[in-house]
């Protein structure tokens, strides 16, 4: 049970079951009203305990291996997005999908499973908590930024305005400042009942997800999006996983990374965290345009799952044989002694 949850996240089950839902049951008229307030106000709490879990300890240690973390922050904002800006070029796909491969592109890390995945592989893990807690948090500022400079042509002209700006500050940054400076009254609090306030994130974005959706199946999504164009969707997300791996993986080479290190590289700069996507999407995109364009998000995050566990498990394997072997070499020249 435990490698099936590693290949299929539960979560997206659940995710897929509301993009199910909101096909079959969209909210309309008052119920999408009392939807997107509720989705809203999910938004808020998700990032008031984002804020709320990182501590000030994690920020400063961020500064420590500077040649690490930028490798990482530079694959997950610098290289990744001029992946993203190729694939405007598939023509084949429609333009609101385009949008949201360049979209996922501009997103910050994830923080769980780039943990555990740098553990299972005996990585440097300290490290990449540091990583891929600052990759977060600088995401908040930066993917924003990003959006506004990249994502105003090739379709997605219109779809940032300066309330979407405003939304960014009062429904994202403002919580999260908030929420970190409330951290010493509520960390405790915050840390003790972890299990919980996921439970809490985890819905809010199920909420999300169904208003987004609903919006988009009301505006005619199912009969704009055809089974070969979700079929290219897939192949272009598993090709782009492909090259950041790759790039990743020969950055942390040129660099000279310790085997530990390269782990943390690989992980927390491959991969974009679906958490902090679908809210941002929420607050800077129109509401009939979110649905389709975190259809490549959804995608992407399941895939990356998948060939991150099975990387994981290679390298940890790997680093069982080499320790294995080291063990025996040890207690030969002990008994030649």
């Amino acid at each position: 049970m435990s490698r099936l949850r590693l290949f299929l996240d539960p979560f997206l089950l659940l995710l897929i079951a509301m993009v199910v839902l909101a096909s079959m049951v969209p909210a309309h008229g008052r119920g999408a009203q009392a939807v997107n307030i509720a989705a809203d106000v999910g938004i808020v709490l998700l990032f008031f305990l984002h804020g709320a879990k990182l501590s000030r300890e994690a920020i400063w240690n961020g500064a420590r291996a500077w040649k690490l973390h930028l490798a990482t922050l530079g694959t997950t904002f610098a290289a990744f997005p001029l992946l993203g800006l190729a694939t405007q070029q598939i023509g084949a796909l429609p333009a609101t999908m385009r949008a949201g491969l360049l979209f996922l592109t501009l997103l910050p890390s994830t923080v769980q499973s780039s943990i555990a995945f740098t553990a299972i592989a005996r990585g440097n893990v300290a490290a990449a908590v540091v990583s891929a807690s600052f990759s977060n948090l600088l995401g908040i500022f930066l993917t924003p930024v990003l959006v506004a400079l990249l994502m105003q042509g090739g379709g997605t002209a219109g779809m940032i305005s300066l309330q979407s700006m405003e939304g960014i500050v009062l429904q994202l940054l403002l919580p999260f400042v908030i929420g970190h400076l409330m951290r010493p009254w509520i960390g405790g609090f915050v840390e003790r009942h972890r299990t919980m306030l996921g439970r809490i994130d985890r819905t809010s974005i199920l909420l999300i997800v169904y208003s987004a959706f609903s919006a988009a199946v009301v505006d005619g999504l199912w009969h704009k999006v055809s089974r070969a164009e979700l079929a290219l969707l897939t192949g272009v997300c598993v090709a782009m996983l492909i090259v950041v791996l790759l790039f990743s993986w020969a950055l942390g080479r040129v660099l000279g990374f310790a085997r530990e290190d390269a782990i943390v590289l690989q992980f927390c700069g491959s991969k974009k965290s679906l958490a902090s996507g679908v809210p941002i999407a929420g607050v800077l995109f129109p509401a009939s345009v979110v649905g389709p364009l975190i259809l490549p998000l959804m995608l992407f995050h399941q895939i990356q799952l998948i060939a991150c566990a099975l990387l994981a498990r290679h390298y940890g394997a790997e680093a069982e044989r080499e320790e294995g072997t080291r063990n025996q070499e040890g207690s030969g020249e002990v008994n030649a002694v």
